[in-house]
C-alpha cells in the first residue's frame, strides 16, 4: 500500500462531479433546485447541443451579495443548514453545498446575480472551479447561471455522454419534473432557440400538468386525500386508459421528484384488478408528510428518499388513489357520428316505407298454395303453375341466392332451361361419381386432403386451440404460438422489415425522455419498419409502420420500444433489434378472446404440430401443454 495523502480540493471537487454531476440534466437539476430555494417565481433553463456546451439557468429569487456569490462556489458552502440538527428536518431542495463546486470542476462558468433593492449585481467568471474574474455589472435581480463546455477538462466522463438529442431530451424531461413538483413557479425551456415547455406558475397542478403533457392526460383522475398527518394529491389515469410503461409515473416527496419503488407499489396496488396485465397507470402524484419522517439524505443526487413508516406511506398512497377511482364513473359514452351536411337528423322515414314495399308485395299476394309450390320448386322442382311462374322466379332467386345449379321454371308458353345445357330438365339430381370429384378437383386445382395424425378438435374460451394426436391431447395458446411465429419470421428476415407508410401520420405523445432516445434510435427504427419524426412538445410523428402491425396498435408499440431502450437494453444492436421485435411480435400476434377463423386456426395447429422449435413465446410463456389419455382417465377414476 502507498503512502496515504490528503486529497487536493480540486481532485475532491472532481469526485463529487462524479457523484452528483453525471450528464448535463443532472447539473440543471441542482441549479433548478438553487433557484427554487432562492424563492424564484418564474425560472428559465436554456440548452444548446443538448446541453453540453450551453445550459443556462434563469431566475427571478433573491440573489447573492458579491461576497456570497464566491462562497458559494467552494465546496461544503451553503446557507440552508447551521446545526446538526438541521439535517433531521430538511425542508429545502438543495442542502449539501457541494453542487456548485463540483459544477464548477468540471466546466467553464459565467454568473450574474444582485439582490433586490442593489444598485449593481456581480459577475463572475470560473475556469475549473478556479474564479479568474469578479467585477461589477448591471443585470436584473435574481441569479443566471452559464455552464460552458460540461466535462471539457475530464475527456474520460465526456465519452459516456450520449446524442445531443438524448442528453437535450433528459433535461427536458428534468424540467417537466420541476415544473410538475412547483406548479407555483411559472417555468419556461428553450431548446437550440425554440421554445419547449412554458407553465403559467399560477399554483394550479392541473394547469402544469396540461402545460407538460397536453391533451394525453386531459382526462385524469383528481386524488386528494389524507392519512394522518400523511396527505396525497395530484393526478392518476382511469383504468382504461393504462399505458404499456411507467414512462409517465411521477412521484414527489415534499415537492421533491424522486424514485421509489414503495410508491409505484402503492399505486399499482390501488388498480389491482381494474387494470390488464402489462399496463400501467400514469399519474402526477405529491406526497406530503413532516420533514422529520423523510430522510432524503441517502443519496448524492437526492433521487432515492428513506420513510419512517413505510406501512404509512403505503396505506396513504393506496387508498388515497383507490378512493379518487372509486368515485369516478369510469363508463365512456357512446360517440355517435354528426349528421352529414344537409341531412336532418332523424333519418328520413321513405327509405324505411320503400323496405316495407319491397316486402309486403310478397306477402300480401303469396297465397297458401304458391306457398307449397314455391316449397316444392326449392325441393323437388317445379309444378306447372304457370300464373305463379313469375312470382316463383323472383322469390327462388331471393331465398336462394348461392344455388349454383339453378332450377327449371315453367312459363305459359314454354318451358326453358336456365341451368346448364348438360342438365337435363325433370332429371333427378345424382351424386357425383368418384372420377367426376377427382377431375372437378383437377380442374379447379383443389388439392387434395392431407391425411393428418393428428386431428383439430375445437377452440376453447377463444384462446386455446385443442388438438388430438393418438393417445394425447394438447392445448395450444394461440396468441403465444402466432407471437412465436411472428417473431421467428421477423427475425430471419435480416434485412429491414417490409412497411406500410400511413396514409395520414399518427402522433404520438410520451415523455420527453422516451421520444429523444427513439430518435437517436432513428436509423434502428427504420430496419424494423417504423419512421418516426419530432413533432412539437413531448410528440413525435409516426409516419411508417411495420407491415404486420396494425395502426391501432403502432402507438403503444412505439412506447413499448421506448421504455425497452430506457431500461438499458442497448448492449448490442442484435438484443436491441430481438427486444424491438418482441414487441412488434406481440402487438401483430392475434389475440386470446379474439373470433379466429377456423382456416387460421388450422394453419396455427399445423405449425405447431410440425415445427419442433416452437416451445416458448418470446416472452418465455408455454406455447403447447399435453394431456394424456391416461391422465385425463385418473381424473375420471377410470385407471
Amino acid at each position: 500500500m502507498g503512502k496515504i495523502v490528503e486529497l487536493t480540493p480540486h481532485v475532491a471537487n472532481l469526485i463529487a462531479a462524479g457523484e452528483v454531476v453525471e450528464r448535463p440534466a443532472s447539473a440543471g437539476k441542482e441549479l433548478v433546485e438553487n433557484a427554487v430555494d432562492a424563492g424564484a417565481t418564474k425560472i428559465t433553463v436554456e440548452i444548446r447541443d443538448g446541453g453540453m456546451t450551453f445550459l443556462r439557468v434563469t431566475d427571478n429569487g433573491c440573489g447573492m451579495q458579491p461576497e456570497d456569490a464566491v462562497t458559494a462556489f467552494k465546496r461544503h458552502a451553503t446557507s440552508k443548514l447551521r446545526t446538526e440538527e438541521d439535517l433531521a428536518a430538511i425542508s429545502t431542495m438543495g442542502f449539501r453545498g457541494e453542487a456548485l463546486a463540483a459544477i464548477a470542476s468540471v466546466s467553464r462558468i459565467d454568473l450574474l446575480t444582485k439582490t433586490p433593492g442593489a444598485l449593481f449585481g456581480t459577475s463572475l467568471h470560473l475556469e475549473a472551479g478556479v474564479v479568474t474574474e469578479q467585477e461589477e455589472a448591471g443585470c436584473p435581480e435574481g441569479t443566471t447561471i452559464l455552464v460552458r463546455n460540461l466535462f471539457y477538462n475530464t475527456p474520460a466522463r465526456m465519452k459516456f455522454m450520449k446524442s445531443d438529442t438524448v442528453e437535450g431530451g433528459r433535461v427536458a424531461a428534468m424540467v417537466q419534473q420541476q415544473a410538475l413538483a412547483h406548479p407555483e413557479i411559472a417555468f419556461s425551456m428553450i431548446r437550440d432557440g425554440r421554445q419547449v415547455l412554458n407553465t403559467p406558475g399560477n399554483g394550479d397542478l392541473e394547469a402544469a400538468v396540461y402545460s407538460v403533457y397536453g391533451r394525453e392526460c386531459a382526462d385524469m383522475v383528481k386524488v386528494e386525500s389524507r392519512w394522518d398527518a400523511y396527505g396525497l394529491r395530484g393526478y392518476v389515469s382511469k383504468p382504461t386508459d393504462a399505458r404499456p410503461s411507467r414512462n409517465l409515473q411521477t412521484f414527489f416527496v415534499n415537492h421533491r421528484p424522486v424514485k421509489s419503488k414503495l410508491l409505484i407499489a402503492a399505486l399499482e396496488e390501488a388498480y389491482r384488478n381494474q387494470i390488464m396485465v402489462g399496463k400501467y397507470p400514469a399519474c402526477v402524484l405529491h406526497l406530503t408528510l413532516p420533514v422529520n419522517a423523510v430522510d432524503v439524505n441517502v443519496h448524492p443526487a437526492k433521487t432515492e428518499v428513506k420513510f419512517l413508516s413505510e406501512r404509512n406511506v403505503f396505506d396513504c398512497v393506496q387508498y388515497g388513489v383507490l378512493g379518487a377511482l372509486n368515485q369516478t364513473k369510469d363508463r365512456p359514452a357512446v360517440k355517435l357520428p354528426d349528421p352529414a351536411p344537409g341531412m336532418s337528423e332523424k333519418p328520413p322515414q321513405t327509405s324505411v316505407q320503400n323496405a316495407s314495399a319491397r316486402k309486403e308485395p310478397f306477402f300480401r299476394t303469396m297465397t297458401a298454395e304458391a306457398y307449397r309450390n314455391m316449397a316444392s320448386v326449392v325441393q323437388n322442382g317445379p309444378k306447372p303453375r304457370p300464373e305463379n311462374a313469375g312470382i316463383l322466379a323472383e322469390q327462388v332467386k331471393k331465398a336462394a341466392p348461392e344455388v349454383r345449379q339453378e332450377v327449371i321454371l315453367p312459363s305459359a308458353r314454354e318451358q326453358k332451361a336456365v341451368s346448364p345445357a348438360s342438365v337435363k330438365a325433370q332429371e333427378p339430381p345424382r351424386a357425383p361419381s368418384v372420377s367426376e370429384r377427382e377431375s372437378l378437383r383437377e380442374q379447379l386445382e383443389i388439392p387434395m386432403p392431407k391425411a393428418l395424425p393428428w386431428r383439430l378438435v375445437g377452440e376453447l374460451y377463444k384462446s386455446y386451440l385443442l388438438v388430438e394426436q393418438g393417445e394425447d391431447a394438447f392445448l395450444i395458446d394461440k396468441h403465444a404460438a402466432h407471437e412465436r411465429i411472428l417473431f421467428e419470421k421477423l427475425k430471419a428476415n435480416q434485412e429491414r422489415i417490409s412497411s406500410q407508410i400511413l396514409l395520414s401520420p399518427m402522433p404520438c405523445t410520451m415523455n420527453p425522455e422516451a421520444a429523444a432516445e427513439l430518435l437517436a434510435n432513428a436509423s434502428l427504427l427504420e430496419e424494423l419498419g417504423f419512421a418516426v419524426e419530432e413533432f412539437g412538445q413531448n410528440t413525435l410523428l409516426l409516419r411508417q409502420i411495420p407491415m404486420d402491425l396494425s395502426p391501432a396498435d403502432a402507438a403503444e408499440a412505439l412506447e413499448s420500444l421506448a421504455a425497452d431502450l430506457l431500461s438499458g437494453r442497448r448492449e448490442r444492436k442484435d438484443t436491441v433489434r430481438d427486444e424491438m421485435l418482441h414487441t412488434v411480435a406481440c402487438k401483430a400476434a392475434i389475440k386470446a378472446g379474439w373470433d379466429s377463423d377456423p382456416k387460421e386456426l388450422m394453419v396455427l395447429a399445423e405449425q405447431v404440430m410440425t415445427r419442433e422449435d416452437l416451445k416458448y413465446c418470446p416472452h418465455g410463456r408455454p406455447i403447447c401443454i399435453s394431456l394424456s389419455k391416461k391422465q385425463l382417465e385418473k381424473q375420471f377414476k377410470r385407471s
